[in-house]
């Protein structure tokens, strides 16, 4: 009967899958999905657990220990009894014992090893939304990918049908004698490649498909679709001109969790500066202890054992106080040795905060550029639509010849292909540039 249960439970499961493939997926499900399920991302979060263990390892180091010890020894031949004496004797001895110690000073290494780890913690947690703002940028450009590759077959099909049309039109020619063989087998060759770049664009949208759904981590590609955005309504070449990389960067570099992660780890090598220094400090420890012997000998008569551990009962209490004098030097070089990681994060965090500038600047005049040949391919896709269907008109009345028509409509179809390609780059830039501004990266 679990069996069954197993069996229909993994079948309702695929199910569901299935269906969840067979919708259309918008950018925002894809990069939710993307981040729930990516190694990396999960990978992330596990090394942020490990830090919470950490952390909490360091504020427990304040709390006393407990310790309890219980020994039993056996000795045979002659020995030491405890009237003193040497004897030919066994004897055997079991000792009971209960610690506890407590810092009381560690010349301040605790608290500021707790600092250390609470900002390890809070780095981690930045990194782990670097991670997840990492794979949010890859599923964005993987998902604008395949609208341009749609585009580019759509474009390629309207190919198809038009070069039929024709292949057509002169096939009927050649039968009332208006129209060569010679141009019909042009034209025939001219559909042939036609179909195969139509065949080249529909395998390169096959494959920016997989590769989107490889980054959500399904298992398979069949039947995966993503929602087509409204372009008229997406525009923002207004608001980019009104703002610079300086503008960008100056709101980026106050959450970017990149910046911040660095930031928090530069603060934790100031504590480890600290620690390394609690080793010229003395060190104070509270230790207290509760213990009893049970001991025997073959020769004698002892006491039962309940009155040995009553009689035999002992407690201590101790302060110990540890001045460090001379330790070979270690102490001066831990230091030196934090000082030079925190020179080093230094160098890490002026680096993160370079590489952010650089690429808020790379995406700023990739958005303008991209809004700029938005235009003028705008412009250019017209004016060979203009031309195609003017040549078309021609050569409909014998005025033009296929060849001067396939020109005509190749160049048009090629403005088509660019406007297309230029359309959804201003569409990924301008997103990716709000993107740095701490918008999300959706559109």
């Amino acid at each position: 009967m679990k069996r069954i249960v197993f069996i229909v439970l993994l079948v309702i499961l695929a199910k569901l899958d299935v269906l969840a493939q067979d919708k259309q997926w918008t950018l925002r499900e894809c990069e939710d999905y993307a981040i729930a399920h990516n190694i990396t991302v999960k990978q992330s979060e596990v090394a942020r657990e490990k830090q919470t263990y950490a952390l909490s390892t360091a504020r427990n180091s304040r709390l006393p220990n407990l310790s309890g010890t219980l020994n039993e020894g056996l000795s045979f031949g002659r020995g030491l009894t405890a009237e003193n004496i040497y004897e030919k004797t066994n004897t055997s001895n079991t000792s009971l014992q209960l610690q506890t110690a407590v810092p009381l000073f560690t010349g301040f290494e605790i608290p500021e090893n707790i600092k250390l780890n609470r900002l390890n913690l809070e780095a981690l947690t930045e990194d782990l939304e670097k991670a997840k703002n990492d794979i949010r940028m890859q599923v964005a450009k993987a998902y604008v990918q395949i609208l341009y590759n749609q585009e580019i077959a759509a474009v390629a099909h309207r190919q198809i049908t038009i070069d039929s049309m024709q292949v057509v039109r002169l096939t009927a020619f050649v039968n009332n004698g208006k129209a060569s063989v010679s141009e019909l087998s042009q034209q025939a060759a001219t559909l042939a490649n036609s179909r195969l770049t139509a065949t080249q664009a529909d395998n390169t949208l096959r494959m920016s498909i997989l590769t989107l759904t490889q980054l959500l981590e399904l298992p398979t590609p069949e039947g995966f679709s993503i929602v087509t955005p409204n372009l008229e309504s997406l525009d923002a070449l207004e608001e980019v001109r009104l703002l610079t990389p300086d503008d960008i960067y100056a709101e980026a570099i106050t959450f970017k969790p990149e910046i911040r992660s660095e930031q928090l780890r530069l603060q934790g090598r100031e504590h480890s500066i600290n620690v390394a220094k609690a080793g010229y400090y003395p060190k104070l420890n509270f230790t207290a202890g509760l213990g009893s012997n049970y001991y025997t000998t073959s020769s004698r008569d002892s006491d039962p054992f309940g009155r040995q551990l009553k009689n035999n009962f002992s407690q201590s209490v101790n302060f110990s106080l540890n001045i460090p004098i001379f330790s070979r030097f270690q102490v001066r070089n831990n230091v030196r040795s934090a000082r030079a990681d925190r020179l080093n994060q230094e160098l890490k965090l002026e680096n993160a905060k370079k590489t952010l500038y650089k690429d808020i600047q790379q995406v700023y005049y990739n958005a303008l550029n991209a809004h700029s040949k938005e235009r003028s391919s705008k412009e250019a896709m017209q004016s060979s639509e203009d031309a195609f269907t003017l040549m078309q008109a021609k050569y409909e009345n014998g005025k033009a010849t296929i060849t001067e028509f396939n020109e005509a409509k190749n160049k048009y179809l090629k403005a088509e292909s660019d406007f297309v390609q230029a359309r959804y780059e201003r569409l990924y830039q301008s997103a990716l540039l709000d993107f740095y501004r701490g918008k999300d990266l959706d559109f």
